[in-house]
């Protein structure tokens, strides 16, 4: 029974790590062109009021505009890093930028929140 309960234990630390992982940004077609998108192919975002590695969207803000999570452990690179949230949980940042989905895309490559907040959201593009 034990062998059972290490191995199912083990595989979901694995299946969690890859999704994890899979959540960085990579470049994807959106309504305005390429830019940042998630995993899923929805488009990633930037706001003006973030500074370089810290994250200005908490609470109700991070219910509209999500992070684009990053577990701990997850290897960055030179211009993806990853930032400690108010919460202490972790999020993807490209160039110091922290990294957000909007609620309000309801399908892959929509880009409704571009402008939001008299123009304090953008699209995240390389």
């Amino acid at each position: 029974m034990s062998r059972t309960f290490a191995a199912a234990a083990a595989l979901t630390l694995i299946l969690a790590s890859t999704s994890a992982f899979a959540e960085q940004a990579k470049v994807g077609d959106t309504s305005k062109g390429k830019a940042f998108v998630d995993s899923k192919g929805m488009t990633l975002y930037t706001f003006d009021k973030d500074t370089a590695g810290k994250s200005a969207c908490n609470g109700p803000c991070a219910t509209n505009w999500p992070p684009l999570k990053a577990a701990d452990g997850e290897k960055a690179g030179p211009d993806m890093t990853v930032v400690t949230r108010d919460d202490g949980s972790k999020m993807w940042a490209y160039k110091g930028k922290p990294l957000y989905t909007f609620a309000k895309d309801t399908k892959a490559g929509d880009t409704n929140g571009d402008g939001f907040l008299n123009g304090a959201w953008h699209i995240a593009k390389p």
